[in-house]
């Protein structure tokens, strides 16, 4: 047999996932690499080919059309690849990849995972945290979990497995005796949804006292456990702390009020994957089990 005349497999691979990414950056999460790195393949693979395969501004690159028809090949292959060593796998394990809003992940989810692993030994669970649009045509996720109000994205199957109840939720030994049990606490706020709490308030139909201060966390999960370290009160949806309500770990004194979005699992359509099927099937069946939340109690302050 001849010798193939190829260039780099991790040029090429580089290259095909910055055309189906769209972008430096994300290609490089991908390969678990640094976006220099993928620049510097990418003209390794022009300077093999002796073709430009992209054009344009430094942070705007587009393919030529050239560097178009080289990416639909490569993905058709790379696809075939790896159909071809999922099916050599046979029985061994079957890896699921999931995208996952983190904090359900961390709070709710993974905790959950060794009872699903028990069920289904040969499927092993991937979550890689995001918030951002699904799109399975550009990422290779074989499912996804989004919190939104409809359906999050067109030509997808999406199955609504949990409703999104929210409320604060604050140290047990901080509820004091007012209106409210939250005067004089201070207000923890996420900086990615500055608007949750006017929000809770018009859902729940509760006015909050005015806080004397505010101190705002980057992400929930750190809002929460400031709050369950008596910062202040956070506010949060009930499945993330239904657990520490439970446990005694926070204090919901005011319930917690249905909101119009739902936790959402999502695939693409079409899909007839096992190994999805059963994880679907298992979420729902896991999503039943959680309690219903403490209903609110309007007081007005």
């Amino acid at each position: 047999m001849e010798k193939r005349h190829l260039p780099s497999l991790t040029a090429l691979r580089a290259f095909e996932a910055f055309a189906r990414r769209g972008q430096m950056t994300t290609a490089a999460d991908e390969l678990c690499v640094t976006h220099g790195a993928i620049s510097r393949q990418i003209r390794s693979l022009e300077t093999a080919l002796g073709l430009n395969l992209t054009e344009g501004p430094r942070h705007r690159l587009r393919l030529t059309e050239a560097g178009a028809r080289l990416a639909a090949a490569l993905s058709a292959s790379f696809d075939q690849m790896e159909a071809a060593l999922t099916g050599i796998r046979g029985d061994h394990h079957v890896e699921l990849h999931l995208s996952c809003v983190g904090t359900l992940a961390i709070r709710w989810l993974i905790p959950r995972l060794p009872a699903f692993h028990a069920l289904h030994p040969l499927v092993r669970v991937k979550v890689t945290e995001s918030y951002a649009a699904v799109d399975f045509h550009r990422d290779r996720f074989d499912a996804a979990i989004r919190v939104n109000e409809t359906a999050p994205i067109v030509g997808a199957e999406a199955v609504p497995f949990l409703e999104n109840f929210h409320g604060p939720v604050v140290a047990p030994a901080l509820v004091g005796a007012g209106p409210t049990g939250l005067e004089g606490l201070t207000r923890l706020t996420t900086g990615t949804r500055q608007t949750a709490w006017a929000e809770w308030e018009h859902h729940s139909g509760v006015t909050l006292p005015s806080p004397p201060d505010s101190q705002e966390f980057e992400h929930i999960f750190y809002t929460l456990e400031a709050a369950a370290a008596g910062l202040g009160v956070g506010l949060t949806p009930w499945v993330y702390v239904a657990a520490d309500v439970a446990a005694g770990r926070l204090a919901a004194p005011l319930g917690f009020a249905p909101t119009p979005s739902k936790f959402w699992f999502l695939t693409p359509a079409g899909q007839s994957k096992p190994a999805v099927a059963q994880f679907r099937a298992w979420l729902l069946d896991e999503a039943a089990k959680v309690p219903p939340p403490p209903k609110v109690v309007r007081r007005a302050a």
